[in-house]
């Protein structure tokens, strides 16, 4: 027995037996409905009522007009429709003072429908998008998406606001990733490549560009390994990034291989890391939306999920797309007229950073009878960027 068509019919005959009903169950629309029949007869109750406003007569029975003019309305939207059904549907109805709650039964139904419709509809939609190297699409799905969860959250009476789920969920599918296509792959190790072939080229990306934005991991751990020294103000080239590599373990836990490393540092090192990193972070918000419509997805084909949870952990999961998507606009809005208005950035200083590096690395002079010798000269006076403070999306990238 379907709980919900029982819902359904509930709601409906409740109706038929007293139209006035309807005026408690203003927040339920016809496409809540899931069998088009019951679609068109709840359509044809609002449309009869706001016309004719039919009451009870004396006796507290319904007019039979009612029932019949009902009948005839949803019937010319739908066939196969009888007067018989009508009565069914009203054998159905166990209290018709209970419509508010049969109505928020078909609602619920209506709210998991919903939610899974649009997020297969973006995964739908990201798929695509991650073939065609575009990203309008699925920002346009997501927020279309965004929207319809609002105003169900409106609709069901709940606040619409981010619930994380708990640590402990059981029975929840994890999201598949997208599978990775070479043109991706080529990109990350084109990028990588630039990065340690050209000494400026990390300044270029490291405000908005994260490890976890690399569909492969390994060159996200490259790139995590670059991050580091730009961070701590230390040059980047093949040696240094193959030293930071091996100290970080990632060769002997098989995290990365000699062979990937060779074709990431023997890689042509010619063209532009804005370029490239755009490409990258692309993929990204494809990836981030495709995996935060299959958690949506997954949340919503739970029928045992209340629809507040259900809203509000659907809100969370696209929670991570709001966070890549406004590092790829800040990636393409350098040049924006209020960025230029603001005044010139602060002239790098790549000597000062490679002069920093050396005197970490020098040894210390040799003291005399216990006695400290002097700090280096690098660590007295103006502060090195070492010992700078670094800003949250600094600390991010290593």
């Amino acid at each position: 027995m379907d709980a919900l068509l029982k819902g359904e019919q509930a709601v409906l005959g409740a109706v038929l037996l007293d139209p006035a009903e309807l005026d408690r169950l203003s927040w339920l629309m016809p496409a809540d409905f899931y069998r088009p029949v019951h679609q068109a007869l709840f359509a044809a109750m609002r449309t009869i009522n706001a016309r004719e406003r039919p009451t009870r007569e004396a006796d507290g029975t319904v007019p039979m007009s009612w029932l019949t003019g009902t009948v005839a309305e949803a019937g010319r939207h739908v066939r196969g429709l009888s007067a018989s059904y009508a009565h069914t549907l009203i054998a159905a109805c166990p209290r018709p003072q209970n419509a508010p709650v049969y109505g928020r039964m078909v609602l619920e139904g209506s709210i998991h429908r919903t939610v899974t419709e649009h997020a297969i509809r973006l995964e739908h939609v990201a798929r695509v998008d991650a073939e065609q190297q575009q990203v309008d699409g699925v920002l346009h799905h997501a927020d279309v998406l965004a929207d319809v969860l609002s105003d169900l959250a409106s609709r069901w009476g709940t606040e619409p606001r981010p619930l994380a789920p708990p640590s402990t969920a059981a029975g929840l599918a994890q999201p598949t990733p997208m599978p990775v296509v070479p043109a991706q792959t080529e990109d990350e190790q084109f990028l990588l490549a630039v990065l340690v072939s050209q000494p400026s080229a990390m300044a270029e990306v490291y405000d908005w560009l994260r490890p976890g934005d690399f569909a492969e991991p390994g060159n996200g751990q490259v790139y995590r390994c670059l991050g580091a020294l730009h961070h701590r103000g230390e040059p980047i080239d093949e040696v240094t990034a193959l030293w930071e590599v091996q100290r970080r373990g990632l060769l002997a836990d098989g995290t990365l291989s000699q062979e990937h490393l060779d074709r990431v540092f023997g890689g042509p090192g010619a063209g532009s890391a804005e370029w490239l990193g755009d490409r990258v972070i692309r993929s990204s918000v494809v990836r981030t939306a495709a995996g935060a419509a299959t958690t949506i997805r997954g949340l919503a084909e739970n029928e045992a999920m209340a629809p507040g949870r259900l809203i509000g952990q659907a809100l969370h999961a696209l929670g991570s797309l709001d966070e890549v998507r406004a590092r790829w606009r800040t990636a393409n809005n350098r040049l924006s007229p209020g960025a230029e208005k603001a005044g010139p950035p602060e002239p790098s200083a790549p000597a000062a950073r490679v002069h920093a590096a050396l005197a970490r690395s020098s040894p210390r002079p040799a003291t005399a009878k216990g006695v400290p010798s002097a700090a280096p000269l690098a660590r007295s006076g103006t502060a090195s960027p070492r010992r700078t403070s670094p800003s949250p999306h600094h600390r991010s990238v290593q």
